[in-house]
């Protein structure tokens, strides 16, 4: 068998492979395929990266990773790396053409938005909605947020029992707030999000992320479509009104789609995440309810001790580049950790533990990094902001309804989460 015919053998198996994935999910038999250095991005161990990644980073902060089939791609855990790849938009490329050719996807799946595009596409997109994230505008949505938190403060009052963080709290406040920025209907809120909770879950059976972003961009297809109708005061009305027909439907739907996506299952995994982080530090639950100036150096801190999005967007080299003395060939894929990234003795000391003290370096990775930085970064600070010291002042004395070691954290996934996190509001209960 000559090479060139074994080699494109084994692209097609490579392409059925990852195609079977995004039909079906992953499942027991197809984690079996996949390599441990690969699978190490999306474990956790409680709140932690496994240790696997420390010792991958501390031996080789960017390494390659033999895929199934003869497939090669490279994973990368130091921080200044991490920041290597991200920051270079001409070493890299995020387009999904690249995902789409490797994985059998059609055309019409391509999620679109900032993620998945490069410049002048990525650059003009972004121009579209970076004046929509600036403080200024969004300072219009602070008393929403407030009022958003109050309320679900409120309801977990009123309820009896035990009260589950993650579904009364963590989910809602984000997705609230999302719909009120896009003007989009309140009553779609349990729509937003499932959408946005399938696509990162990989460890979903027969759910596959793609299948999850394809529903998704239906949905917000139909969204623009009563947008251009009647545009309203949210977020998708104002770029039709300001930009019209210089941005078409599916250009406004992936944008729709990019910001939940970045704002939604994110935000509310670090509300969930951060308020366990509380519980378990009842001297710092206690400073933040009295103490206003704990409020924006301890979310700085739990964003990067936290690293909710373990691992950013693919890249994919466009042309054969040295990063840290390791050349990466054209067209290989690099996943880079920014869980790992956040930890890197290099950036922080103690191994990178939570330190409600500690001065967080400017610069953590939480947000990614450069031309791709998360958009909605400022906003979901003020949402921070805003839930943490509320839930502090409102239940000083809340604590775990089940032993820790009941959690139950995701397995595999992208957005690392907790499945619930029961809670007895007051001391007495």
């Amino acid at each position: 068998m000559s090479t060139t015919f074994r080699s494109r053998i084994t692209a097609r198996l490579g392409r059925t492979y990852l195609a079977r994935i995004q039909r079906h999910g992953i499942g027991t038999s197809t984690i079996k395929l996949l390599p441990e250095e690969l699978l190490m991005l999306l474990r956790r161990d409680g709140l932690d990266p496994v240790r696997r990644v420390a010792a991958t980073r501390a031996s080789a902060p960017v390494s390659r990773v033999s895929l199934p089939f003869g497939m090669d791609a490279w994973v990368v855990t130091g921080y200044e790396e991490s920041k290597a790849v991200l920051g270079s938009a001409d070493g890299f490329s995020t387009d999904f053409a690249h995902l789409a050719g490797n994985a059998g996807i059609a055309a019409e799946q391509s999620p679109g938005g900032l993620g998945f595009s490069d410049p002048p596409v990525h650059t003009r997109l972004r121009r579209i909605l970076t004046p929509e994230f600036t403080m200024r505008r969004l300072r219009r949505l602070t008393p929403r947020i407030e009022a958003i938190v109050e309320e679900r403060l409120d309801a977990m009052e009123a309820a009896r029992g035990p009260v589950d963080l993650v579904h009364e709290f963590a989910l809602p406040v984000p997705s609230l707030t999302i719909c009120e920025l896009l003007g989009v209907p309140y009553r779609d809120r349990h729509d937003f999000q499932q959408l946005a909770m399938d696509r990162f879950d990989l460890f979903g059976g027969t759910t596959a992320p793609f299948g999850a972003m394809s529903a998704s961009l239906d949905y917000f297809r139909e969204v623009v479509r009563a947008q251009r109708r009647e545009p309203g005061d949210g977020l998708l009305g104002m770029i039709v009104r300001e930009h019209g027909d210089s941005v078409d439907d599916e250009e406004l739907a992936g944008l729709a789609d990019g910001v939940l996506t970045g704002g939604f299952e994110t935000t509310a995994s670090t509300i969930a995440l951060g308020s366990l982080v509380l519980l378990q530090n009842e001297d710092v639950l206690d400073r933040l309810r009295t103490d206003d100036s704990m409020t924006a150096p301890f979310v700085e801190e739990v964003l990067r001790y936290l690293s909710a999005v373990q691992m950013a967007f693919p890249r994919f080299a466009r042309e054969d580049i040295e990063i840290a003395g390791v050349v990466i060939p054209r067209g290989d894929m690099v996943l880079c950790s920014l869980s790992g990234a956040n930890r890197d003795p290099s950036y922080v000391t103690d191994d990178g533990r939570f330190d409600p003290h500690r001065i967080t370096p400017a610069g953590h990775l939480a947000f990614g990094y450069g031309i791709h930085r998360c958009i909605g970064a400022e906003l979901a600070r003020m949402e921070l902001r805003v839930a943490f010291p509320a839930l502090a002042r409102r239940f000083p004395g809340m604590r775990l309804a089940v032993p820790p070691q009941d959690l139950g954290f995701r397995k595999l996934s992208i957005v690392y989460g907790i499945d619930s996190l029961p809670v007895h509001l007051h001391r007495g209960a």
